[in-house]
């Protein structure tokens, strides 16, 4: 038994708040992490049916250069997690922690010095990872307040870090640019980022829709045509098409295809969602809403 456990307060929950519940707290537990013991409370709260909501729809391409691109045109984007001076203390500690297993004797238990330089790595990480988690609530907060349908790509994100090393017979290629590639992925934490849209989104009477993500970054959003060598970097995108010539942001034009693919399949009583033609990527004749602006 641990007894009575004092806390800090340091946001409210749904439902429940510092002046009194308007719900029902059912269940508490407690979490140890790197930089301390946490308490996770499990709510009932008391709350009517979200009405819908009103605002326009958005398509978002999830990126590792630009980590949010909207179709709006406008971007979300954050610096790195560490500071540099921090960043420095966590390749010095991982460069003492080798250092210190290779003195190790194999099957012997770590020394206290190793476990030491282990605390101190699991730390810098966790304050990476609650600056990273921070901003996606922020980020992902504004989002749902603003939009009512968010359209993403459904990624299969656990094949598209998959190593790059290969077999002894074939061996892979580029396998050092593909670990590094794979890291970026993983810290921009996308599925969690996702999570957090579905649920606030649900939570404001908005909707969250999942398109297929081949072609999005090929396709022309303005014209709707896939023309070789319209995708002339990274970042630019120049639609080949002679009766086209869209040009812009890559990634923005992929946010654009994503919004135009996620309002087809919304259902037609979402606001915003009728907004486009069935039949073809631009024009009103079925529309019943008004266009939302870009």
């Amino acid at each position: 038994m641990v007894g009575l456990v004092r806390f800090r307060w340091t946001k409210d929950l749904p439902g429940v708040t510092r002046s009194g519940p308007t719900g029902r707290i059912t269940g508490a537990r407690l979490v140890k992490e790197a930089n301390g013991w946490h308490i996770v409370f499990r709510t009932e709260s008391v709350v009517d049916e979200p009405a819908p909501h009103m605002g326009p729809g958005v398509g978002i391409d999830l990126g590792v250069s630009k980590p949010l691109a909207l179709s709006d045109g406008t971007f979300r984007e954050h610096g790195d997690w560490l500071k540099p001076k921090e960043a420095d203390r966590l390749r010095r500690l991982e460069r003492t922690r080798e250092r210190q297993k290779r003195h190790s004797k194999r099957g012997a238990c770590a020394s206290n010095r190793l476990n030491r330089t282990n605390r101190r790595i699991a730390a810098l990480r966790a304050r990476a990872t609650r600056r990273a988690v921070n901003w996606q609530h922020e980020t992902t907060t504004g989002i749902a307040d603003r939009f009512g349908l968010v359209g993403v790509e459904a990624l299969s994100i656990t094949n598209m870090v998959t190593s790059a090393k290969g077999t002894v017979e074939e061996p892979g290629k580029n396998v050092r640019q593909k670990a590094g590639l794979n890291r970026s992925i993983s810290g921009e934490a996308w599925g969690r980022t996702v999570t957090m849209l579905e649920y606030k989104l649900a939570d404001r009477g908005g909707r969250l829709i999942k398109v297929p993500a081949p072609n999005t970054s090929l396709r022309c959003h303005a014209c709707g045509l896939i023309t070789k060598g319209s995708r002339e970097t990274q970042s630019k995108f120049v639609c080949q098409n002679p009766r086209c010539c869209w040009s812009g942001n890559a990634d923005t034009n992929g946010a654009c295809n994503i919004e135009i693919a996620a309002k087809h399949q919304a259902p037609q009583d979402i606001a915003g969602a009728r907004t486009w033609s069935l039949s073809r990527w631009a024009g009103d004749e079925t529309s019943t809403t008004q266009r939302a602006a870009h």
